[in-house]
């Protein structure tokens, strides 16, 4: 972000000085929200930490601040917009930060794709589902046509919703969490089709579409990607007695060659709950990993491979220091209220899965 040039020349002992005057002088009218991969120079200055949509529900429930500052990633700040109480105005340190999962399925891309679920004769028989990682003009889709939202934790849920609904699900945009979710509940590869934006009509036939009981878009993170049967096969060489646990967004093999796969939350509650002196390797987001050999110094823990998130790393100190001390109109996160209305819709009925 372009600075003046009294922001570019802050030590960060005086930027961290200045936060901490800037956080006394608003008080409880402002409330930071930190994903659990930001940098530790900026997640310490969090009110809360955790899982995106976990924080977009705290910062709508918070009561006295009317501005919401949302250290993460665009997607999710979007959901802190769309679920926020009247009164209250979202922003981020740096409104660049993006996604590129998130941006590996567009509206108009997920509309065309629906129009040839139509042309096949099954859009009547499909759930859209997308995961929280997601623009929300994919959310108001999903809200619009019958569809859903899902975090990586809850997934199975809404998959066990979805197949109460009606046969199919078509799901995006992370292609591995849809698919590690359909394995989890027993479907097989060959029940299972890989819509491929790139591809006419998606890579697909009518008669793939129409026998397939979920359809997975082709998109992935490219941090929990970034893991390999190598590194798993290294782990466990060198520490035979580990336990590893990785995230959903992972390829299904090393989900299945794991020993607990979930949620970042889960992931942190593995290893709280892990016995002291056990070794626990984990595959995430590295920033996360070293956290959590911080907070857990009774634990081996150890990532599986180092795998940094370069949209998350771009939220820094002087970022947050630059937005407490200004407040700029370009900071504040705007969902449209047409797309918001059909978003809220899809968010809501994740609400209430059981």
């Amino acid at each position: 972000m372009p600075y003046t040039e009294e922001y570019q020349n802050l030590t960060q002992e005086e930027l961290h000085k200045r936060v901490v005057a800037a956080r006394e002088k608003l008080g409880t009218k402002v409330f930071i929200l930190g994903h659990y991969y930001q940098q530790d120079d900026v997640v310490q200055y969090a009110d809360v930490q955790g899982d995106s949509y976990a924080l977009a529900k705290q910062g709508a429930a918070n009561n006295e601040a009317d501005r919401i500052v949302f250290c993460g990633v665009h997607f999710m700040a979007e959901v802190s917009d769309i679920l926020k109480r009247e009164g209250q105005t979202v922003y981020m340190p740096d409104p660049e930060a993006g996604c590129p999962l998130a941006d590996m399925a567009d509206g108009d891309q997920v509309r065309n794709a629906w129009q040839r679920l139509e042309a096949a004769g099954i859009a009547d028989d499909v759930v859209p589902m997308t995961y929280v990682n997601s623009t929300a003009d994919l959310k108001a889709f999903c809200g619009k046509h019958g569809g859903t939202v899902c975090t990586s934790s809850s997934a199975g849920l809404a998959f066990d919703w979805a197949f109460k609904q009606k046969p199919k699900i078509f799901f995006f945009p992370d292609e591995n969490l849809g698919r590690n979710t359909a394995h989890a509940k027993g479907i097989k590869n060959d029940d299972i089709a890989e819509w491929d934006p790139t591809e006419r009509d998606g890579g697909l036939s009518e008669k793939q579409l129409q026998k397939a009981r979920v359809i997975v878009w082709k998109g992935y993170c490219h941090v929990h990607t970034f893991f390999t049967m190598d590194h798993v096969k290294a782990a466990r060489e060198k520490y035979p007695d580990c336990k590893i646990v990785v995230h959903p967004e992972c390829e299904a093999a090393i989900v299945d060659a794991a020993d607990g796969n979930g949620s970042t939350s889960f992931l942190v509650d593995y290893v709280k709950n892990a016995p002291d002196n056990s070794t626990v390797v984990v595959g995430t987001e590295i920033n996360l990993v070293s956290r959590l050999v911080h907070m857990f110094p009774e634990k081996k823990v150890v990532p599986l491979a180092r795998s940094l998130c370069p949209n998350m790393f771009k939220t820094s100190l002087r970022d947050l220091c630059y937005l407490l001390e200004n407040w700029p109109e370009d900071q504040i996160v705007r969902v449209p209220e047409y797309i918001a209305k059909d978003a809220k819709l899809a968010l809501e009925r994740m609400l209430v899965l059981k």
